[in-house]
């Protein structure tokens, strides 16, 4: 009897995730999000000895304060991005180009539950080791007497990264499935398209990611005047439902449609 789409899928997501646990890119991600531990551990060590470690229109910018540009601008902008496209278009792609897809396809596994299955896979992975990093390095900036108070804060920072993550790896999986050379496109979206369309007037910045994360990122930082100037980069920002809603509508399309174009593709490999 054919297993029913759960059940493939947690098949799926067993050998995936053990699969992604071991191979290079893990590594590549390691180090990724070892960056801003690292440079809190500089700016603590910084600020303890009296120093400002960031100052903006002459003020010195807090460490709740620090720990929300990290978010906004080291997380947000390069970190969940660039591990969306690395992971992403990787996760079918890499088995048609390895010649390894038609071994799944032979199991009596719906094709979809390998799309799913991935997913789950990646998700659990990237979120395995990013969202650790963001509490380390909230442990690090934030002091200790303001902890109690940037809980709520951090915990929203956590649920908009992993939101990120979700949305990016969805729609860079889309990519995997539909093109030949995903990752040169998955680099141009994230890095160049996005950067440019969220600085240009008009209506080309509501189709981004970028653009929608705004709406929930201001909400998830600490408050700080200070840090207005990075608030304000982007005033036209959706609100925190509207967000939500498109965010959601384009982690399920890009999945729905993912699973359709293996469903429905034929896979000839060259020999």
């Amino acid at each position: 009897m054919k297993p029913s789409f759960g059940a493939s899928t947690m098949r799926i997501f067993d050998v995936s995730l053990g699969e992604m646990l071991w191979a290079r890119r893990t590594l590549f991600m390691a180090i990724l999000v070892a960056a801003p531990v690292l440079l809190s551990v500089v700016a603590r060590i910084t600020s303890s000895n009296g120093m400002a470690v960031l100052r903006i229109n002459g003020e010195r910018v807090g460490s709740a304060g620090m720990f929300a540009a990290m978010i906004w601008i080291l997380y947000l902008k390069f970190i969940v991005p660039a591990l969306g496209v690395f992971y992403g278009t990787s996760l079918i792609a890499d088995e048609v180009e390895d010649k390894t897809i038609t071994y799944l396809f032979t199991r009596p596994l719906p094709r979809r539950s390998i799309v799913m299955g991935k997913y789950v896979a990646y998700l659990v992975c990237a979120a395995s080791v990013v969202l650790p990093s963001v509490m380390i390095v909230f442990l690090l900036m934030v002091p200790f007497r303001d902890m109690a108070s940037a809980f709520v804060p951090v915990l929203r920072n956590l649920g908009v990264v992993a939101l990120g993550l979700a949305a990016y790896g969805a729609l860079f999986l889309l990519a995997g499935v539909m093109l030949k050379r995903p990752l040169v496109a998955g680099l141009v979206f994230a890095f160049g398209w996005e950067q440019i369309a969220l600085v240009m007037p008009g209506y080309l910045k509501h189709f981004t990611i970028a653009y929608y994360l705004q709406a929930l990122a201001p909400q998830a930082m600490p408050s700080e005047n200070t840090l207005s100037p990075l608030q304000t980069v982007a005033p036209d920002v959706p609100s925190t439902a509207e967000g939500l809603f498109w965010l959601s509508f384009a982690i399920v399309t890009a999945l729905i449609l993912s699973m359709r174009g293996v469903e429905h593709r034929e896979y000839l490999l060259e020999q």
